[in-house]
């Protein structure tokens, strides 16, 4: 004989049920579960714990149906093996968090065979908008997205020359006034430890930072050593052994970012080179890593949390058919630290 669970007799509470618990209006508790930013505290707390009291889950399913809305957003992030993007997207779920909107997060590694697999699977799969890290991607791409009406925001860069919408930072000027830094303290042989440019804009934007750099100094950019690499401790390290073996060894390494920045600097150590005196080396982000090395690492500050709530709020208000607004350029600055002095032959 065939028992019954018990639970197939359990009254499945309703969205009127944890409305009357609360003492709200349904209205109000839905208000609560999509955009809890508008519901005051009190009478959220009130509403979340009937929720809790009651057991309710909402049936997220039958409600993207009918508003064609699934409530997520998707960001496609290049790694998550170091911190570069934790910060920002932190502050970006954050603030879709409190917009009732939750964020599915993939990582292309870099490679854009599969960013391109994770931008049509996120569309297949419902996302309501997409967050990308630069713009370099086939124009194919963003064809496929405009056709399917998918609002698509643009972050880690500013280029005031294209129209898709974007919320970053000036990657080129930025970079440029780190490496005007490091010659004005009198640094002549340059090496530059960088990602692969290839499909990746904020590497060659650095990059050519620092060739505008050079150039306003009368310099050949040519004359700097530059190796590409992958971004991690070790290649970083790699990078600058290789460098210090060249018969022109430079005085003073600029790196693409912080990781990269602090591989050199662990090498240099292990080469019996002291940092500063015997080499200088930079990095760009101002990750926490920066702060905590020893000597203190020269860098860019880039405004990741600021840039991440920004990037939210100009996503939430796209779903909102507020129209794409005008791309955001954020400020970043230099913190000059202890691994930048001037070259030892000029002591």
């Amino acid at each position: 004989m065939n028992r019954r669970n018990k639970d197939d007799d359990r009254h499945l509470p309703t969205l009127a049920d944890v409305a009357a618990r609360a003492g709200v209006s349904t209205a109000t508790v839905s208000r609560c579960l999509n955009s809890p930013a508008q519901v005051q505290q009190a009478t959220r707390d009130r509403v979340m714990a009937a929720i809790a009291d009651l057991g309710y889950s909402p049936n997220f399913g039958a409600r993207a149906l009918a508003a064609r809305r699934t409530g997520t957003i998707g960001a496609i992030i290049p790694t998550m093996e170091n911190a570069i993007f934790a910060r920002a997207l932190q502050a970006f779920q954050e603030e879709l968090h409190l917009n009732g909107i939750t964020l599915l997060v993939a990582s292309s590694s870099y490679r854009p065979e599969i960013e391109e697999e994770q931008i049509r699977t996120l569309v297949a799969r419902g996302a309501d908008a997409l967050l990308l890290i630069g713009h370099d991607r086939a124009p194919a791409l963003y064809e496929f997205l405009e056709s399917r009406g998918v609002p698509l925001l643009i972050t880690w860069v500013f280029d005031p020359a294209l129209s898709r919408p974007s919320i970053g930072f000036d990657n080129r000027r930025s970079m440029a006034a780190l490496a005007g830094e490091v010659l004005g303290q009198g640094h002549r042989e340059i090496g530059i430890i960088s990602a692969e440019v290839e499909g990746n804009d904020r590497a060659r934007a650095r990059v050519e930072g620092v060739h505008d750099a050079l150039r306003v100094q009368g310099l050949d950019p040519a004359r700097a050593q530059l190796i590409e690499t992958t971004y991690s401790f070790e290649s970083g390290g790699a990078a600058l052994a290789r460098m210090m073996a060249h018969p022109t060894r430079p005085t003073a390494v600029i790196c693409g970012n912080d990781v990269l920045a602090v591989g050199a600097l662990q090498m240099a150590r292990k080469l019996g080179l002291r940092v500063p005196q015997d080499i200088s080396i930079t990095g760009f982000d101002d990750i926490e890593l920066a702060t905590v090395v020893e000597p203190p690492l020269t860098t860019v500050h880039v405004p990741h949390r600021e840039m991440g709530r920004a990037a939210a709020r100009r996503l939430v208000a796209m779903l909102a058919g507020e129209g794409h607004g005008n791309s955001v350029c954020l400020e970043t600055r230099l913190c000059l630290r202890d691994t930048l002095a001037p070259p030892a032959r000029n002591s």
